[in-house]
């Protein structure tokens, strides 16, 4: 049986698809494990730990584990960074600000890369992304305008550490591209995140208490690290494997829109004009950047 072209394409957007939705879905979590008395930070933690479990049982499946002494220092590095810190942050700002905004200054993020691959890659400098860097500012600067009261108690824009925070973590996603730029040709996907996940999860516990969970909790966890983690990451993979790396990036930012969709309607938060101005100009220059 053969497979044309343009079933591959179609397969593959869809994988993007489901990868966004999942990922969209993982504030609305967090805040699901909020309400049950897990803090920010532990969320990350078990994000991480529970996520780590089922990387581990596909390396060890695949007989892929081995990595090179040499690379231990970069893998610690990685795993502090782009798991602590992002998980961490990411977390936090879903608790101060909501799901729908954490997820919009997520996607900071490639003006975040445009300026490190330029610092660090010595990568051209061109009118597009000088353009979305602008557009980029210009919506930050809009949604942390933003101060749609929202249930719980949380604001839409619940103050500058919401906006850190969301900014932070849309930072420490960029690094996701450095690093995978140095370590993507060595090893596979359950590779890294099988020694950078339980690294960043040890470098979180100093900073939270367990707190005692309920059903209800574990569920949400559960959910994030085998949905929003593990699967999400494999349906992009799959994804890019049948289309381009810049379709699938333009697919991907379906993210913010399905997490501001479910936020709404799962826990009643919405933006101000200004909110929903910014966030059209973040993903305008998201796109625009890809594009070129």
């Amino acid at each position: 049986m053969s497979i044309s072209i343009g079933s591959m394409d179609k397969l593959g957007y869809i994988y993007i698809l489901a990868a966004a939705t999942l990922w969209g879905v993982l504030g609305p979590l967090g805040k699901m494990a909020f309400q049950e008395g897990v803090a920010p930070l532990e969320v990350a933690f078990w994000r991480a730990m529970l996520a780590w479990f089922l990387f581990a049982v596909q390396a060890l499946f695949q007989r892929r584990v081995a990595v090179k002494p040499r690379d231990l220092p970069g893998l610690a590095l990685f795993g502090f960074l782009c798991v602590t810190l992002f998980f961490g942050s990411y977390q936090i700002a879903v608790e101060k600000g909501g799901a729908a905004m954490a997820s919009v200054l997520l996607y900071t993020a490639p003006a975040w890369v445009f300026l490190l691959s330029r610092l660090f890659l010595n990568e051209r400098v061109n009118l597009k992304k000088t353009v979305a860097l602008v557009l980029t500012l210009a919506g930050v600067v809009l949604v942390s305008r933003n101060q749609q009261v929202q249930p719980l108690g949380i604001t839409g824009g619940a103050g500058m550490s919401a906006v850190l925070f969301g900014l932070l973590s849309g930072f420490c996603y960029s690094l996701y591209y450095i690093f995978g730029k140095h370590f993507s040709d060595k090893y596979s996907a359950s590779v890294l995140f099988l020694y950078t996940l339980p690294f960043g999860a040890v470098c979180l516990l100093p900073w939270f208490s367990f707190a005692e969970k309920s059903a209800t909790a574990w569920v949400a966890l559960g959910s994030i690290a085998v949905f929003s983690t593990f699967g999400a990451y494999h349906f992009y993979y799959a994804g890019l494997r049948r289309i381009e790396a810049g379709r699938a990036s333009i697919i991907a930012t379906a993210e913010p829109v399905v997490a501001a969709l479910v936020a709404w309607c799962w826990w009643g938060e919405s933006f101000t004009v200004y909110g929903y101005f910014g966030s059209v100009l973040i993903l305008a220059a998201v796109v625009l950047m890809i594009r070129d």
